[in-house]
């Protein structure tokens, strides 16, 4: 469940010798679906799962029932808005100048006329908006996803986006910027985006639970659809992407 996540190299760091440890007792179907370590895998699966159950999915169902719809939406536009600057630096580097202009204009409108962000005006002035992360760059530039990763607070991944995410934290012009007011509300914002967007996708994981004889590998299965659009959205480089590629913007397996 990948998020506007808790992108924290120490849990990152500490869980991938524990999952190239546990590689051993392998089920066919795992090493199919390119994750040779799912022994560890579904272990920290669990785990997510825990802190699913009794944190997020709780105050996302209070959030959804008891929010306004016009203030997520609010909340919605301000966290995209904040987004945008790791989206313009990856519409550079994957040499998409369309989208690059569309985005630098869109953060540019929204950021003034929209109130910093709260009103997504660009979008109505047939600006859409359309994300971008560094794992979607080295898809871009030709890696391969690598091996399936479960990382923990962060779930479904795999090595190239486990990577990205990491670069992703330098890439960020946000990431480094100090100041006191600008960094509580950067902080404020991560965890309302992580709500919200764990919000969005109760009535998916919700149904893949009720309905899935292995729900760890819908989920992955899924994530990993969803990802190879996402890739192939970048490639394609268009602003309005196709369908199949908004899902993938959407993020519906992860811990958000």
């Amino acid at each position: 469940m990948q998020v506007t996540p808790i992108r924290s190299s120490k849990y990152i760091l500490f869980f991938f010798p524990v999952m190239f440890a546990a590689g051993c007792a392998h089920n066919k179907n795992d090493i199919v679906a390119n994750d040779p370590v799912a022994p560890a895998n579904r272990t920290v699966f669990d785990g997510n799962l825990f802190v699913d159950h009794h944190v997020l999915r709780p105050v996302a169902r209070t959030y959804a029932a008891n929010v306004p719809g016009g203030v997520k939406r609010g909340i919605h536009n301000f966290s995209t808005n904040l987004n945008e600057p790791k989206v313009l630096v990856n519409d550079v580097l994957q040499g998409n100048f369309s989208r690059s202009w569309n985005t630098l204009k869109r953060f540019t409108i929204n950021s003034t006329v929209g109130v910093l962000g709260i009103f997504d005006f660009a979008q109505v002035w047939g600006m859409p908006y359309h994300n971008a992360d560094f794992g979607q760059t080295l898809g871009v530039w030709g890696i391969g996803p690598g091996p399936d990763v479960q990382l923990p607070l962060m779930g479904f991944s795999n090595a190239r986006d486990a990577a990205g995410s990491l670069a992703g934290i330098v890439l960020n012009p946000t990431t480094f910027v100090s100041a006191g007011v600008v960094s509580v509300v950067r902080g404020a914002s991560s965890g309302l985006d992580v709500v919200d967007g764990r919000a969005s996708t109760l009535a998916v994981t919700d149904d893949v639970e009720r309905n899935s004889l292995d729900e760890y590998a819908s989920l992955r299965a899924m994530t990993t659809q969803h990802r190879a659009a996402f890739i192939q959205e970048g490639i394609q480089g268009k602003i309005k992407p196709d369908n199949l590629a908004v899902a993938a913007n959407q993020n519906v397996i992860s811990m958000k």
